[in-house]
């Protein structure tokens, strides 16, 4: 009797301990909705987030694969794909992507057997090889001609952008078909190429400046900047250099030479000279002096939040390389420019009358509004950071504000948009987009890792200069993206570039690199957008001819700083 009892309370309880586990794993199954997960990540060789990248659960041999289930990777490269509680033993994750090499991984079997009971697993990260197809050549050899279109003037800047843009859709939507090798990318990731934020900060900045230009603002200050200077052309000069650059060390440069432009080409026109005499220096300054803050140029802005540094930083480790950059722009400047500046120049008589009858304030009731709103759109450029608040959306709140206070015709406000130039922006942005897209940036970028080795100066020299160089012609904000992950890598790797050292080389070599070329950087281009509207058009060969060599002198004195300081 006593041995029934004893294999009855047994029985009793292998049978609960067997209920109890079913219960778990229904339990399990019941909170994944009858699934479990497989999450993970994917990155490529410079340890950047691959997007798109379509993860399957796949079965079988390699000629002949079942796909399970699939899903693509979010912008921070993860993923999360749904499996049915019976999974084959030989299921496998199956990684594809345009311009990506294919790769097929097994299940660890531990992991396996987890997701046969219902439990999700974490598969480990993933690294996918890039895949030179023709799509890389073509899109290369597109950025390369609209890059000699614009360089040789055959072509109007935005209409060669523009060919450029719609010739790799073409080629993607009409070749890929036939010819699989050949997609580049299709519309709607292309346009996530387009860095918004500077199309709407230059749209933005357009209206309140339109708004502001005629209160008689840009009149009053032209006049009475003429009257300072005496007519002095070799002391003017600095001094707008200087008020360029320190706003442009708070601004975004865009927004510093949307504002300072039509300054300039008031006052050469008033003392009888050419307006890029003021206009080229201007936006030397600009890009230079922008450097030495976190909010001064859009690269700094990526820099710092991927290395972790701080306004402070930027501001005590480059404004004393900054400073001395800046005085060799300065007397580069007088240089090159001698000849206007000393020469005695009258300045017109009808315009000078013109400039001090106009050097009064029209409207100074707007005026006084566009003050208010000019100084809450400052405090939110400076401090927004705190609340990521983009520039654009400052740009965007203060026009609003202005245009709802003022209320001025509103068809004349959006026809003071220059359409013209935000298309060449969108247009030129998709042609940069595509070579990133194809890994050309990415290959650049590999390139300079592997030539720099653990040699510190030797990464500092090679760093700053390739990065001015190819700032040159790539915009700079995808070439800064693309280049991050590999000065994160040697940070780690060469002994003493712990001191974050090789971050401000890029930031001097991507910033100050925009000078060499007219479309090195986005406040160049609108430069010369507002001087051809006002007559004075500033050809590619002309600024290369000009910005190159203050692109060799303001980064070897910035670099010589830093060789200094660290």
């Amino acid at each position: 009797m006593a041995k029934t009892r004893l294999a009855g309370t047994i029985l009793f309880i292998l049978a609960l301990a067997i209920f109890l586990f079913s219960m778990e794993n229904v339990s399990a199954a019941d909170e994944n909705n009858g699934f479990s997960y497989i999450f993970g990540k994917i990155q490529d060789a410079q340890l950047q987030p691959v997007e798109g990248v379509e993860v399957s659960l796949v079965s079988g041999v390699d000629s002949n694969l079942e796909t399970l289930s699939s899903a693509l990777t979010q912008a921070d490269g993860s993923y999360a794909i749904e499996v049915p509680l019976l999974v084959p033993k030989q299921a496998r994750l199956n990684f594809s992507r345009h311009h990506f090499q294919q790769k097929i991984d097994s299940i660890p079997p531990d992991d396996l057997r987890q997701l046969q009971l219902g439990n999700s697993v974490s598969f480990p990260l993933v690294t996918l090889e890039r895949e030179i197809t023709p799509a890389f050549w073509i899109a290369s050899l597109i950025f390369v001609i609209v890059l000699v279109l614009i360089a040789t003037g055959f072509l109007h800047n935005t209409l060669a952008a523009f060919a450029g843009a719609s010739a790799l859709l073409a080629i993607s939507y009409l070749g890929s078909p036939f010819f699989p090798d050949l997609y580049i990318f299709d519309f709607p990731q292309a346009i996530t190429y387009i860095d918004w934020n500077v199309i709407f900060l230059i749209m933005g900045m357009m209206m309140v400046i339109a708004v502001v230009e005629n209160t008689g603002i840009f009149h009053w200050l032209s006049y009475h900047a003429y009257r300072i200077s005496g007519g002095k052309m070799i002391i003017l000069l600095p001094i707008l250099m200087l008020i360029t650059g320190i706003s442009s060390a708070f601004l975004d440069n865009v927004t510093t030479m949307l504002l300072m432009t039509p300054i300039t080409v008031q006052i050469a026109l008033a003392l009888n000279i050419s307006p890029l005499i003021l206009l080229i220096p201007e936006v030397f300054a600009s890009n230079v002096i922008g450097v030495s803050t976190l909010i001064g140029t859009p690269t700094n802005i990526l820099i710092g939040s991927f290395g972790n540094i701080t306004f402070n930083d930027f501001l005590t480790n480059l404004t004393p390389g900054v400073f001395l950059a800046f005085l060799g722009l300065v007397i580069y400047s007088w240089l090159t420019y001698r000849k206007e500046l000393t020469e005695e120049k009258p300045g017109s008589p009808l315009l000078l009358e013109k400039l001090e009858e106009r050097g009064k304030i029209t409207n100074p009731e707007n005026l006084k509004k566009a003050g208010w709103i000019g100084a809450g759109m400052m405090l939110l450029f400076i401090f927004g950071e705190k609340v990521n608040l983009l520039p654009s959306v400052t740009a965007l709140i203060g026009a609003s504000a202005l245009l709802i206070w003022i209320r001025p015709d509103i068809d004349e406000m959006i026809g003071a948009v220059d359409w013209t130039t935000l298309v060449f922006f969108m247009s030129l942005f998709i042609v940069v987009g595509a070579i990133q897209e194809v890994g050309l940036i990415s290959a650049i970028a590999i390139v300079i890792g592997e030539l720099i080795g653990q040699n510190l100066v030797l990464a500092m020299i090679v760093v700053t200069w390739f990065s001015a160089i190819l700032s040159m012609v790539i915009a700079n904000i995808p070439f800064t993206a693309a280049m991050l992950p590999v000065i994160a890598y040697l940070t780690l790797v060469i002994p003493g570039a712990e001191s974050k050292v090789l971050f401000y080389c890029l930031s001097i070599g991507a910033a100050m690199g925009g000078n060499g070329s007219l479309i090195g950087a986005s406040a160049n281009m609108i430069t010369a957008r507002i001087a051809e509207r006002a007559g004075y058009k500033i050809t590619y060969k002309y600024f290369l001819k000009k910005g190159f060599p203050a692109l060799v002198i303001t980064v070897s004195l910035a670099l010589l700083w830093l060789f200094i300081r660290f």
